[in-house]
């Protein structure tokens, strides 16, 4: 059974709608509440603290969503472990 082009194009297009429609309808994860902070160190990096604190990057990421790693400062707060609320 042969599918034209025009026909599959209508049928990915209602299977795009589906997922959209679906994802729309899922309730939003609950937040992160950081639970232990740290304020930084002289010359330290985001890596390095992860690293310090036996997190991965991405986990300490995760964590720390709108950190800027090239632009840490001395004193800024960041969170070390966290959990959903």
């Amino acid at each position: 059974m042969a599918i034209n082009r025009g026909t599959a194009a209508v049928v990915i297009m209602c299977l795009l709608l589906v997922a959209v429609t679906l994802a729309d309808a899922l309730p939003p994860a609950s937040p992160l509440v950081c639970d232990k902070v740290y304020g930084v160190q002289k010359h330290e990096t985001c890596f390095a603290v992860a690293q310090a604190e036996g997190l991965s990057l991405k986990k300490f990421l995760r964590f720390n969503p709108n950190i800027n790693c090239n632009n840490l400062f001395i004193g800024q707060w960041i969170c070390l472990h966290a959990h959903r609320a």
